[in-house]
Formats: C-alpha cells, sequence, structure tokens
C-alpha cells in the first residue's frame, strides 16, 4: 500500500511531524512519500492520502486548502487523515486546553465536511520569535505565551500508527487475510 503525506509548511514544523508520521508508516510496512503540497498535482498512484498543515490566523494555509478544495473527488475515494499544526501548546496553561479544542473544532469541521477524514490530528509545532513580527513576540509574552519546540513525538508517533493499523487492516480486509 502507498500512502501520500503531503504537508505545507511555513517554518518547518510541519515537514518535520510530515516525515516522523512517514517514518512510522514505513516502519509497519507501507510505503510513504513525502511530497510538499505544491508540489501535487493529484493523488493517482496513492492508495491513502495524509495531508497537513501549518494553522496561520486558525486555518490551513491557502494552499493546503486549495488543495483539498480541487481534489475532493480523489480524497473521498481512498483513506484520509488530515493534520495541523498550531501552537497552543505555547499559549499559558489555563487557556491552552479550551483554545486547542476550539481550534480542533473548527479545524476539522471545516475539512471534514470536504473530505470526510477518517481522523484529524491537531499538534503543536515550534514557535521561534525570529519567525514573528516583533509585535508577535511583545504580544507573545503580555498574554504569558511561550516560544520553543512543543511538538509532542510520542502523540504524533501514536496517531501515526493508528493509521498504519488502519490501513494494514483494510489492506487484509480487501486481500481475505481476515
Amino acid at each position: 500500500m502507498r500512502v501520500l503525506i503531503g504537508h505545507a509548511s511555513a517554518h518547518g514544523s510541519t515537514v518535520d511531524i510530515a516525515q516522523r508520521i512517514a517514518g512510522v508508516l514505513e516502519h509497519d510496512g507501507l510505503a510513504a512519500d513525502v511530497v510538499p503540497i505544491r508540489q501535487l498535482g493529484g493523488l493517482k498512484g496513492y492508495d491513502a492520502a495524509v495531508l497537513g498543515s501549518a494553522i496561520h490566523q486558525q486555518a490551513w494555509l491557502p494552499g493546503a486548502m486549495a488543495f483539498v478544495q480541487q481534489h475532493v473527488n480523489e480524497l473521498q475515494a481512498r483513506p484520509v487523515w488530515l493534520f495541523s499544526v498550531g501552537m497552543s501548546a505555547s499559549l499559558p496553561r489555563p487557556v491552552r486546553s479550551s483554545a486547542r479544542t476550539a481550534q480542533d473544532r473548527r479545524l476539522a469541521g471545516a475539512l471534514r465536511d470536504l473530505v470526510r477524514p477518517r481522523g484529524h490530528g491537531l499538534f503543536s509545532g515550534v514557535a521561534r520569535e525570529e519567525d514573528f513580527p516583533r509585535w508577535i513576540g511583545v504580544l507573545f509574552r503580555i498574554v504569558g505565551a511561550r516560544f520553543g519546540d512543543f511538538r509532542d513525538w510520542d502523540r504524533i508517533e501514536d496517531w501515526a500508527r493508528g493509521i498504519a493499523h488502519d490501513l494494514r487492516s483494510a489492506s487484509l480486509q480487501t486481500s481475505g487475510g481476515v
């Protein structure tokens, strides 16, 4: 089974997460290609897709969203998982959970209506001060947010193992192995 891991990244966190997901799938015996979404022309040759985007202003990057909208039929014809990479873990503890829940609901809802994914993973990425305008750095400090690497690799790998399990199960069922 060949799986596309498409990604749209702003500063590299989403690429790193896509590569980690591919590594887990490959370790579990699946073929995985990690490709920037901007380089994709479609999903021909792929049995399943995992698509991810950085989150800016509570939405996927425009190129990633455009790809999903342009390839709805192809996406609906195969197993699809989506992941989003934001900065909810950088927020102050009292608002972190509610912000994450609201972000997940908004993103997953908008995307679910388009492609009916089997799952949506919401992960935090890396927030580096130098990647933002100076005023954002000031705002971060005022609200008590932090810069740093907030990727939870164990959580990401667990999520990817779930995808591998689902794909292996589906493959066994279609080949008569179950």
